[in-house]
């Protein structure tokens, strides 16, 4: 049954903390879940929350840690003493101390490394830090089993129990040659019903997908999608096995970058919650609501190059929010399409055919639009044809041009590297606003020549 943490709960929890009751507290969190744990914190105070991960032991406290928000994890990390943090780090996996690590100050950073006891833990945290954290050997920890193609089957059960004592979980159980060369890896069937006399070399599976240290994050998560794979090899530039990544570590990587996004899509700039200052929220925000003023203005100045249209066909400038409206969306929903399909890998054939299709989408869905505002535009306008057609018109155009710009640019950001997540923003908004006004304003003076 799922634990609820109650408001009374919490009350009784902050009771025993300030009587300093560590024996009645240690009864009631002592067996409870790291995430219950977690989720307590959070609606702690800080001084609270520090007294719970002081009391309880590091073994708990570091699953704890990592499913607290990274923000208050920092908070909760400087009211503890480098030799604190250590003992935590200590029981944590490679990757997750590596995170850790990362985001203390650089003092701090090295007083925690002198103060772990293990030198083969300290040593291969310090050997991940060099990574890119959107690289594979930015994910990737080093606990793992691995067994060299050469040992008996016996000698290799005896070894994995060795190993075994420091994995948490095994995914997985790889070959390696004398050099520490990947070969592949090895069933468990296959090493339970193998004969005892045999080698490694006899049964392992040569056939392995692997990644390099240095492919990206985002190539990592599509061939483990692809093959449906819970953990993969990592190996360094010469071919030696030197980590795994497992599925959860992708799927924190991919919410991580899905909330990068969706923030990026909404016009943010940074990194932000909810909880942050005013100042970082500000910050934040203020650079695409400036782009999007700018843009408002770009869009002011076009409007007003058409001033003869205001006086002998008023009306037209009432259809300019829905024109203005209709190029945004259009331009948005062509960027997200190719967005995602960027994200998924699954972006291909020639930038043309795209464009091709996008034109041939688009004019069947602005013809329907276009007829429906043709009746709008031809009631409310008491039956004038022409400029009833010259709105539905420019509709289609707006549409096409719209959705050809939502296409092309984030083929192109991606091409050029910067993230093509940009383009389902403000940036694609506003820029189709103002080519949406231009193109309205132009194909109305041409047909209507005021």
């Amino acid at each position: 049954m799922q634990f609820e943490i109650s408001k009374a709960f919490i009350e009784k929890i902050e009771y025993l903390i300030e009587q300093k009751d560590t024996q009645e507290l240690l009864s009631h969190l002592g067996d409870m879940h790291h995430a219950d744990i977690a989720e307590i914190l959070d609606q702690l105070s800080l001084d609270e929350a520090t007294y719970v991960i002081k009391l309880l032991d590091s073994e708990k406290t570091a699953e704890i840690l990592m499913e607290i928000e990274e923000d208050d994890r920092e908070k909760l990390l400087e009211n503890l003493t480098a030799k604190e943090i250590a003992d935590e780090i200590e029981e944590m996996d490679t990757d997750d101390a590596t995170d850790i690590i990362l985001n203390l100050s650089l003092d701090l950073k090295n007083e925690v490394l002198k103060n772990l006891k293990d030198r083969n833990h300290a040593q291969d945290i310090v050997e991940l830090m060099r990574y890119d954290e959107n690289s594979a050997g930015g994910l990737m920890a080093k606990e793992l089993i691995k067994v060299n193609e050469n040992w008996s089957i016996t000698g290799c059960m005896e070894e994995m129990r060795a190993q075994a004592e420091n994995v948490t979980r095994v995914h997985a159980i790889y070959v390696i040659d004398n050099r520490g060369k990947l070969k592949g890896r090895l069933s468990l069937k296959d090493l339970i019903t193998a004969p005892s006399n045999a080698n490694i070399a006899d049964v392992y599976i040569e056939n392995v997908d692997y990644v390099d240290v240095h492919t990206p994050a985002e190539e990592v998560a599509r061939i483990m999608q692809k093959y449906d794979l819970e953990a993969i090899p990592v190996v360094d530039e010469i071919g030696r096995l030197v980590g795994r990544i497992t599925v959860d570590d992708i799927i924190d990587f991919i919410r991580d970058e899905a909330d990068k996004d969706y923030q990026m899509a909404a016009g943010i700039s940074e990194d932000v919650d909810a909880s942050d200052t005013i100042w970082q929220l500000t910050r934040a925000r203020l650079p695409w609501l400036i782009l999007a003023l700018f843009g408002g203005f770009v869009a002011v100045t076009v409007a007003g190059q058409f001033e003869s249209a205001l006086t002998n066909y008023g009306y037209l400038f009432f259809f300019t929010p829905l024109i203005a409206a209709m190029a945004g969306n259009v331009g948005v929903q062509s960027s997200a399409i190719i967005v995602q399909s960027i994200a998924k890998g699954t972006l291909s054939g020639s930038i043309w055919k795209r464009l091709l299709k996008e034109v041939g989408l688009n004019i069947l869905n602005g013809i329907l639009l276009a007829v429906l505002l043709f009746l709008g535009a031809h009631f409310l306008l008491g039956r004038d044809y022409l400029v009833a057609f010259t709105i539905s018109l420019a509709l289609i155009s707006v549409i096409i041009i719209a959705s050809l710009i939502g296409t092309f640019v984030p083929i192109m950001l991606n091409r050029y590297k910067i993230d093509p997540a940009l383009a389902t923003g403000p940036f694609i908004t506003t820029s189709n606003d103002i080519f949406g006004l231009l193109i309205f304003f132009g194909i109305a003076k041409y047909i209507l020549g005021f």
